[in-house]
């Protein structure tokens, strides 16, 4: 994994980042974000950290996906224990809007992504998050894009049902391909990475995932990851977020530790697995990194975390 170097900027001026411990996370990081871990981790060179999010509204920022409605704004939600909502945020970290979804609950939101279909903008929630393997059927729900901002609700415009052809598995990551039809899902502890899929149409029927391949070159944890943080540095490998770019090129992953980018075939395809990244990313040390997603150009991702106060970070990708 490419060694980066960092300088944490907003507005023109160096950061100074300090605050209390957050409570423990369940498989993340159990420290704040802060310099002196940072600067010992390693650190983020032409990555730009362009706000700090504090709201506490939005403490446990599990995903995040560009808004196609609102040019400048990103769609996100929090983990479970919250009740069914979306949040509109600038790019100052600063709340726009909050939906509310009729109808459903937020048993374990884990990402959030937004597409075109059918000439419509929607968002779609992967309500799948199972650390405790016990969840037979998951869901997606897909959402109308609001044309106006706003505090508001909506109703699912529908809902996929899922399961796994060979027993549960914890999923954190998601993405969607609406030009091909189909939902993508990256399981979470599984090494190698596997990389799913399910149709994206409406069904009443219960769909079950398509295994598509698997995902290799994921760093496992290092020996100064267990030494930070021995009850957690174990779980860093794990991926917690996706998104696909706006080309439909190349697929990133995220985990504790870093950003991953592979590339598909030039025909749509994915490459037999393990594939190999084509690019991989060392994060500084944010606390529980587990959402991702594209810039609209498709030249940088942005990824956040779970953690008050929350980093916005935009990280430039090589070209392809």
């Amino acid at each position: 994994m490419r060694r980066l170097i960092v300088t944490l900027m907003l507005a023109g001026t160096a950061i100074s980042i300090a605050s209390a411990a957050p409570e423990k996370p369940e498989h993340g990081d159990a420290r704040p974000f802060d310099r002196e871990l940072m600067e010992l981790r390693g650190t983020l060179e032409s990555a730009e950290l362009v706000a700090l999010i504090t709201d506490p509204d939005l403490a446990e920022i599990s995903g995040i996906a560009a808004s196609r409605r609102h040019p400048g704004l990103f769609w996100v939600h929090n983990d479970s224990g919250d009740s069914a909502h979306l949040f509109a945020i600038d790019q100052h970290g600063q709340r726009q809007a909050e939906l509310t979804l009729q109808g459903i609950r937020n048993t374990d939101w884990e990402d959030i992504a937004s597409f075109q279909y059918k000439g419509q903008n929607y968002l779609m929630v992967a309500d799948t998050g199972d650390n405790g393997g016990v969840r037979h059927e998951l869901s997606l729900q897909a959402i109308v894009e609001p044309t106006a901002l706003g505090d508001t609700q909506s109703p699912v415009a529908w809902t996929i049902r899922f399961r796994w052809p060979d027993g549960p598995r914890d999923c954190e990551a998601m993405t969607v391909d609406a030009e091909e039809g189909y939902v993508y899902l990256v399981s979470k502890k599984r090494i190698p990475a596997e990389l799913w899929r399910v149709p994206l149409a409406p069904s009443e029927s219960v769909r079950i995932a398509e295994e598509v391949t698997t995902l290799g070159g994921i760093a496992q944890p290092s020996p100064l990851d267990l030494q930070l943080n021995p009850v957690y540095g174990r779980y860093r490998s794990q991926i917690t977020g996706a998104d696909l770019s706006p080309d439909r090129s190349r697929l990133v992953v995220l985990n504790y530790r870093g950003v991953y980018v592979y590339q598909r075939n030039a025909d749509g395809s994915w490459p037999k697995g393990p594939v190999p990244p084509l690019q991989s990313l060392e994060l500084p040390w944010v606390p529980q990194a587990e959402a991702i997603g594209f810039d609209p150009d498709g030249h940088s991702v942005w990824v956040s975390s779970e953690r008050l106060p929350a980093p916005l970070l935009r990280l430039p990708l090589d070209p392809h």
